[in-house]
């Protein structure tokens, strides 16, 4: 059986995995990325914690590395472009550092890509054609399989779901536009409205209008705070418009939502699938199921095991 090395690049955390072909996890571990100290650093901590995974897991051989890293990134030239969450990582070239740390042929693609060929191998995507992949965590990102496989574009970029503008005039976002779909319902911006329309509730809940958050907003819809669901429904409105938005530009089997935002459960998925397939249009709505992540706070190793197994 096959094994591959899979390295998840993350703001808070670099997290790293020896995974078999049956998706079996064989070792793993993290280490936080420390941005202030610079890619250069960081990528030797990782190395170094790969090089220990691997004698963990018996020193088998590896076929390939697979790495998922929070972009925009060029896949082709495995350089990190401008990451928002890794500041000071702005040209810097991932894969090269990392094969010549650990000596084995190296491929990277973004977190949100890695993820939906994570959940297409081995989750809730497993034996679909046609896949569209939503997280609603911090940000809002995406991942499209057309005809089996991934969707990356022109320069490796495709997809970028949660920057899908959903009003012309709307919120800024930090990619430079306005009205985009993370702008307004990311788990960042969920907690940056319900801090303009606080109530004594979500206020008694957080301790403070400063450190409000989407757990406390989902807290106050579950006790039945107006306030707290007027903020809820409309990420829920503008979310499912994005899903039909989504349903009509691809024409998917299943879109399949993750992250923090979306772990919550029936409160959210339940309204977001309504919304979506009634506004997406009828021919393209039938059939399309909405459903849950499979692979949960796995998904960054094995979406990275899934960008390796996918160059084999």
């Amino acid at each position: 059986m096959k094994h591959v090395l899979a390295i998840d690049i993350g703001g808070t955390k670099l997290a790293a995995g020896v995974v078999a072909q049956d998706g079996t996890i064989v070792s793993k571990g993290r280490v936080p990325t420390d941005v202030p100290k610079g890619p250069e650093q960081a990528i030797e901590r990782l190395n170094a914690l790969c090089r220990q995974l691997m004698a963990q897991a018996g020193n088998p051989e590896i076929a390939v590395i697979g790495i998922g890293c929070g972009g925009p990134l060029d896949p082709r030239t495995g350089v990190t472009l401008t990451p928002p969450n890794l500041p000071g990582w702005e040209d810097f070239p991932v894969v090269a550092r990392v094969e010549k740390g650990l000596g084995k042929k190296a491929f990277i693609d973004n977190d949100a890509n890695a993820a939906v060929l994570g959940e297409h191998l081995f989750g809730a995507g497993r034996g679909y054609q046609h896949l569209v992949y939503l997280t609603v965590s911090t940000g809002v990102g995406g991942g499209v399989i057309l005809d089996g496989r991934l969707y990356q574009g022109m320069n490796g970029n495709a997809a970028e779901l949660g920057h899908l503008s959903m009003s012309y005039d709307g919120w800024p976002c930090p990619c430079g536009s306005k009205g985009c779909i993370e702008a307004f319902c990311s788990g960042t911006n969920i907690a940056r409205r319900a801090r303009l329309t606080a109530s004594p509730r979500l206020l008694e809940l957080a301790g403070s209008r400063e450190a409000i958050t989407t757990e406390h907003v989902v807290a106050a819809v579950r006790e039945g705070d107006a306030a707290a669901r007027k903020v809820w429904d409309d990420t829920l409105e503008v979310l499912g418009a994005g899903v039909a938005s989504m349903i009509n530009a691809f024409n998917p089997q299943r879109v399949i939502i993750g992250g923090g935002v979306a772990s919550v459960g029936p409160l959210f998925l339940e309204p977001v699938a309504r919304i979506g397939l009634a506004r997406a249009m009828k021919p393209l709505a039938k059939g399309v199921d909405v459903v849950p992540a499979a692979l949960g706070d796995q998904v960054g190793v094995m979406g990275a095991a899934a960008v390796a197994f996918s160059h084999l």
